[in-house]
C-alpha cells in the first residue's frame, strides 16, 4: 500500500559579515556541534534539518553564505527561491551589526515582490534572538521560530513536494517443498 504525505521545503539563507558565526550557528542547529577553529566559508554550503511544526513535517534547507566581499556577488544566486533569511552579527563587533541593513537590502532585492511586501508588512513583528552557537543558547528556538514564521507566510504550492512512504512487500511464509 502506498501512502502519500505532504512535506514542506523551506529555503533559509544565513547572512552576515565574515567571521560572525554563521557556520557555527548552522552547525550547532543541525549537527549539535561547535568548533573553536575558524574556517571561512568559500562560496556557499547548505545543510538540511527536518522539524515537525504543528503536525506538519518541514524540511529546512539552510544555506550558509560566505560573508567576504569577494564572494558577495555569488550570494545573489543563492538567494533565489529563498523563503526567509537569518541576519547574523557578532555582538562584540559593532561593524557587523551596522552592515545588517546592507545584507537585508541585498536579500530583499533578490526575492519576489510578494515576499518583500509580506516582509515589510510584518516588519514590526520580527522576532529578535540573541544566540550562541558555542553555548547552544537559543539556537533551536530561533530556527523553530523562523520555520514557523516562514510557514505562516508561505501560500505558494511550489514549496511542497510529495514523498512516498517506504513499501514493505507482503510475503507469505511457507514451509516444505513447493512440489
Amino acid at each position: 500500500m502506498e501512502s502519500w504525505r505532504r512535506r514542506t521545503l523551506l529555503k533559509v539563507i544565513v547572512l552576515g559579515d565574515s567571521g560572525v558565526g554563521k557556520t557555527s550557528l548552522m552547525n550547532q542547529y543541525v549537527n549539535k556541534k561547535f568548533s573553536q577553529q575558524y574556517k571561512a566559508t568559500i562560496g556557499a554550503d547548505f545543510l538540511t534539518k527536518e522539524v515537525l511544526i504543528e503536525d506538519k513535517l518541514v524540511t529546512l534547507q539552510i544555506w550558509d553564505t560566505a560573508g567576504q566581499e569577494r564572494f558577495q556577488s555569488l550570494g545573489v544566486a543563492f538567494y533565489r527561491g529563498a523563503d526567509c533569511c537569518v541576519l547574523v552579527y557578532d555582538v562584540n563587533v559593532k561593524r557587523s551589526f551596522n552592515t545588517l541593513n546592507t545584507w537585508h537590502d541585498e536579500f530583499l532585492n533578490q526575492v519576489s515582490e510578494k515576499k518583500a511586501r509580506e516582509w515589510c508588512a510584518s516588519k514590526g513583528d520580527i522576532p529578535y534572538f540573541e544566540t550562541s552557537a558555542k553555548e547552544d543558547h537559543n539556537v533551536d528556538t530561533a530556527f523553530l521560530c523562523i520555520a514557523k514564521l516562514a510557514l505562516a507566510h508561505e501560500h505558494d504550492q511550489d514549496i511542497y513536494f510529495k514523498t512516498v512512504a517506504e513499501q514493505v512487500p507482503d510475503t507469505e511464509q511457507t514451509t516444505g517443498c513447493a512440489c
